[in-house]
């Protein structure tokens, strides 16, 4: 988005009392929708997020050629017990991942994490890089919607709109629209579904479910928020805290799941013996492991794609590489070439980042240009030790965010990242946005608050 557009909307919060009167209605809103992280405000600054609408067009396109080729080789992984060793499951992910799930898709909802920096000249597009695909339980839908609510409340905006089109993107819609076709394959006839958001009680993200709830309900639909702790699976049918369920909608995690309750769960045989549709599945479990990057990127798999899908490849997802004894090819502005991947990881500290196989919230990433040499060393044999993938730092992008505190506009940078949600795999429907002053750039980091993102244009 054009400096120009920032520098405008920042004008008018500056306008008499703008400020201060939108400062007081996003609070307000924070409070009244509930929108907290734990007991952290989703947002503390009082710009949204604006694309315009070919940065977002450039966005949705690149998102669903990746997610078609990541599609592909799901696809050929599970035929192929060689290229699946790929990924780092581990015995009883392999287990799981060949449940059928009763519908086609393996992650009907899902969301890639990238940064994108924005072209600086008419015609060009920019560079945005996917660094990780949550193909198991991409969180922020609900808060992007709920965002957006409170962001067109505030009098700043409302000013905004007198020399801008501003329009939300919403994406909760959407999660619910793919929850109800995945169940409609597995039930194969149309009937409403008896729906359990399930995730511990006691989760930071739980005022996000309550968002879902109230979507569910909008449309007549029987939900209800559960534990795996309290879930029961008798003559073939599951019932949570004495509630029958028919479909999940999964946010706990399939590790934590199975770490805590056992393979021999009540949710876990339901969804085996198929006697409950469960969104995402536990064949999602391939594509969510981060070594999917990895076998996306790797010269081997490049014949499975179409030129174009090969194309959005190289452009779009970094070099990434399961750490291992090996060599490969790695490509920058001096061309292509083979290296020899250990030596070469412990000599190119300034522009790689190690990342465990399966983790969340930055845990375990280790950023080479923070760090020293014999960090980076040790980090190198945590990562032969473990699962781990290596991949090309990429450029991370900042724009100006206007915060209000003791009677005055403050502006400053953060850096932000851009995360479309995909359908079935492959068409984008909304965006989340993260800003931070940590390059982790995760809800919890330094100075992290979620933006809702809109779209705009000038009148």
């Amino acid at each position: 988005m054009s400096t120009a557009t920032i520098a405008r909307y920042h004008e008018t919060l500056q306008q008499g009392t703008l400020a201060a009167e939108s400062a007081a209605v996003l609070v307000q809103q924070l409070r009244d929708q509930d929108l907290f992280f734990g007991d952290r405000p989703l947002c503390g600054v009082l710009r949204p997020r604006f694309l315009s609408l070919a940065e977002y067009r450039h966005i949705a396109r690149a998102s669903g050629l990746v997610g078609s080729a990541f599609e592909k080789v799901r696809q050929a992984a599970m035929a192929n017990a060689e290229l699946r060793a790929q990924f780092g499951l581990t015995a009883w992910e392999e287990q799981l991942i060949h449940a059928d799930p009763g519908f086609a898709a393996a992650s009907p909802t899902s969301r890639l994490d990238a940064f994108y920096v924005p072209g600086e000249t008419p015609g060009d597009a920019g560079a945005l890089k996917f660094t990780e695909y949550n193909a198991e339980t991409p969180a922020g839908a609900a808060y992007n919607d709920a965002l957006s609510r409170a962001f067109l409340a505030l009098p700043s905006m409302q000013a905004f709109t007198r020399s801008h089109l501003v329009l939300p993107i919403p994406v909760a819609a959407s999660v619910v629209d793919v929850l109800l076709q995945a169940f409609a394959q597995w039930r194969g006839v149309a009937e409403k579904p008896s729906v359990c958001i399930l995730d511990w009680k006691e989760v930071p993200t739980y005022s996000e479910f309550v968002l879902f709830e109230r979507e569910f309900r909008g449309r007549g639909i029987d939900v209800f928020i559960g534990d795996p702790r309290d879930a029961e699976y008798s003559g073939g049918r599951l019932t949570v805290a004495g509630k029958p369920v028919t479909l999940i909608y999964k946010r706990v995690l399939i590790d934590e799941l199975v770490t805590r309750e056992g393979l021999e769960s009540p949710v876990v045989r339901a969804v085996r013996d198929g006697a409950v549709c469960m969104v995402n599945p536990f064949r999602c479990k391939l594509l969510h492991k981060k070594a999917s990057l990895a076998v996306l990127s790797d010269e081997r798999q490049a014949s499975l794609f179409t030129a174009e899908e090969h194309g959005a490849v190289l452009a779009h997802v970094p070099w990434t590489r399961v750490v291992e004894a090996r060599h490969t090819q790695y490509r920058d502005s001096a061309g292509e070439r083979t290296v020899d991947l250990l030596p070469f990881i412990a000599e190119h500290r300034q522009r790689l980042v190690l990342k465990p196989n399966d983790d969340y919230g930055g845990k375990g990433i280790v950023l080479g240009w923070t760090v020293d040499d014999a960090t980076w060393q040790a980090a190198i044999q945590t990562a032969l030790a473990e699962p781990y993938i290596v991949q090309e730092r990429v450029q991370i992008p900042s724009e100006a965010w206007p915060t209000y505190a003791n009677g005055a506009v403050h502006i400053g940078e953060s850096m932000l990242d851009t995360a479309p949600f995909l359908a079935n795999g492959t068409t984008v429907n909304g965006c989340l946005t993260r800003i931070a002053t940590d390059p982790l750039l995760n809800v919890t980091a330094g100075g992290g608050s979620n933006v809702p993102t809109f779209l705009v244009e000038e009148r």
